[in-house]
């Protein structure tokens, strides 16, 4: 499956109209607490209606400092790189979160596969968030046989 940029833009927007993507709003404004204690805050949720393609589903946790840019303008900007995002092969969800005392952002996706999720990791996506960040900043990690809500269950949320 293609990993090109306008290719996933038009199945987002295939997505979109079908209402296969959703946006929950349960887990918005929640704070997270990670494994390593720092809290970031749920500001954007999306979700996609179909089932699993049978696979085993992995999570990309990826952290950034982004550069040029303060966290609140950030905000509703990472509409734009979205809308990319959520057509990639194998997507399954996101939790787009926000360290407010420190300013980093943390995206925490679920793919259909361990291969998904690797795939993502060398996509154009990564390589833009990158290009936005401060030098050294961007770290992600990659969870096999996990899903998003079993990965936020093990986690504290409130």
């Amino acid at each position: 499956m293609s990993l090109n940029p306008f290719s996933a833009f038009l199945k987002t927007v295939k997505y979109v109209l079908t209402r296969k993507i959703h946006f929950p709003k349960n887990c918005l404004h929640k704070t997270i607490t990670m494994e390593d204690k720092q809290q970031f805050k749920v500001f954007r949720h999306a979700v996609m209606s179909t089932k699993l393609n049978g696979q085993n589903a992995a999570i990309f946790k990826v952290r950034f400092h982004l550069s040029g840019m303060s966290p609140e303008k950030n905000k509703p900007f990472s509409v734009i790189p979205m809308l990319f995002i959520l057509g990639l092969p194998g997507f399954r969800a996101k939790l787009w979160t926000l360290n407010e005392k420190n300013g980093d952002f943390q995206g925490i996706y679920q793919w259909d596969s361990l291969k998904d999720a690797q795939n993502y990791a060398n996509s154009f996506a990564l390589n833009f968030m990158t290009s936005r960040s401060v030098p050294g900043s961007v770290s992600y990690q990659i969870i096999p046989n996990t899903s998003l809500k079993e990965y936020i269950e093990s986690l504290r949320l409130s």
